[in-house]
C-alpha cells in the first residue's frame, strides 16, 4: 500500500437510487488505468440504504475498497477530512456520488497531475442545474475571489486532485469548520485547472439549498480572510463622519431656519438604516467569535463508527 498512487474519496449521503450507478461506472476507469489504486467511500450518516449498499460493496472488492462509517451527519467537508485523513495514495481525488461528474474525466485529471501539478481543479463544461443556482454560483465566486484572492473558476465542482503533501498539509490543519478547495490552494505549489463534464443527478435531490450556499460561502470568506471585517470598519468610519457632517447641517439648519417637523421622517430612516447597519455588524463580528468559540471547545470534527478495510493488506477491520 505504501505504493498507492491513486486514491478517490467520495462522501455519501442518503445516495441508495444512485450507488450501483456509480460502481457500475468508476471501478472499470479505474481499473483501465493500470494504477494501484483504492476508493474511500465515507458515509456521513446516511437514513436510507447506502450503509448496507456500502458494506455489500466493500464485500464483492476489498482489496481496493474501504468504507468509513460515521456514527452521524457532519457535512461533506468533514466527510471529505476523514477521507483524506485514512486515503494512502500519493494522488488524491475527490469525486460526489450523485454523478453529475462523470467518472470518466479521472484520467483527465491524473493526466494533468502526471504533468506535475500538485492541484488540479474542474471546471464544468456545461452546468446542469437550475438557472438560480448557476447565478448565485457566480455572484458567490466573484465576490470571494475578491475578498480571499482564492482563483477557483467553479468553487462549487467537488471533483478536484490533490497531491500528497497537499493532504498532508491539510490533515495537519485542525479547523473545525473550512472550505476544503480554498484551503488546498492555499498550500498548492503549482495549481490548475480542467475542464471536465456535467450530468444530471442520477438519482435523489441536491443536498445544498440556497440556504446552505450562502452558509457555505459566508464559512468561506470569514475563515480565510479579516476583509470583511476591515470592510466594515472602513464603511463604519465613512458613516461617521457622514452623521457628523449631517448633525452640523442640521444644528446650521434650525439656527437659520428654526424647529421643523417635516424632517422627521427622515430622521426615523437615517436612524433605521443606522440601526440596521449596526446589527449587521454585530453579527458579523458574533460571526468570528462563534468560529473562536467552536475552535476552542476541541471538540471532536467528527465520530467515525466504523471502518471497513481489507486485512489481507494489513489493515484493520473494525467496528
Amino acid at each position: 500500500m505504501a505504493n498507492l498512487q491513486l486514491s478517490v474519496v467520495i462522501p455519501v449521503y442518503n445516495e441508495e437510487q444512485g450507488l450501483q450507478s456509480l460502481f457500475d461506472r468508476l471501478y472499470p476507469v479505474l481499473d483501465k488505468l493500470g494504477v494501484p489504486y483504492e476508493i474511500v467511500f465515507i458515509n456521513d450518516g446516511s437514513r436510507d440504504r447506502s450503509a448496507a449498499i456500502l458494506r455489500e460493496q466493500f464485500q464483492k472488492r476489498p482489496e481496493v475498497t474501504r468504507v468509513i462509517m460515521f456514527s452521524g451527519n457532519y457535512g461533506q467537508h468533514m466527510a471529505i477530512m476523514a477521507g483524506f485523513e485514512h486515503s494512502l495514495g500519493q494522488c488524491v481525488m475527490t469525486l460526489d456520488a450523485d454523478l453529475q461528474n462523470p467518472p470518466e474525466d479521472i484520467p483527465v485529471l491524473l493526466a494533468k497531475m502526471n504533468e506535475g501539478y500538485d492541484y488540479v481543479g474542474s471546471i464544468r463544461r456545461q452546468r446542469s442545474d437550475s438557472l438560480w443556482r448557476h447565478i448565485a454560483s457566480r455572484a458567490m465566486n466573484g465576490l470571494r475571489e475578491r475578498i480571499t484572492h482564492i482563483v477557483m473558476t467553479d468553487q462549487g465542482c467537488m471533483f478536484r486532485a490533490y497531491d500528497r503533501h497537499i493532504i498532508e498539509a491539510i490533515n495537519s490543519c485542525r479547523e473545525v469548520n473550512t472550505f476544503i478547495p480554498a484551503l488546498a490552494y492555499s498550500f498548492a505549489r503549482r495549481p490548475t485547472e480542467v475542464v471536465v463534464g456535467h450530468e444530471e443527478r442520477m438519482a435523489g435531490e441536491s443536498k445544498y439549498s440556497l440556504y446552505s450556499l450562502i452558509r457555505l460561502n459566508f464559512d468561506l470568506m470569514t475563515g480565510f480572510s479579516l476583509v470583511p471585517l476591515q470592510m466594515f470598519s472602513m464603511l463604519g468610519i465613512a458613516i461617521s463622519l457622514l452623521s457628523a457632517f449631517f448633525v452640523v447641517f442640521l444644528l446650521v439648519r434650525r439656527l437659520i431656519i428654526g424647529p421643523e417637523a417635516e424632517g422627521l421622517f427622515t430622521l426615523f430612516a437615517i436612524a433605521f438604516f443606522l440601526i440596521g447597519l449596526t446589527l449587521f455588524g454585530i453579527g458579523l463580528l458574533g460571526e468570528y467569535v462563534g468560529r473562536i468559540y467552536q475552535q476552542v471547545r476541541h471538540r471532536p470534527r467528527y465520530q467515525v463508527e466504523a471502518v471497513l478495510e481489507n486485512q489481507e493488506s494489513g489493515m484493520i477491520n473494525h467496528g
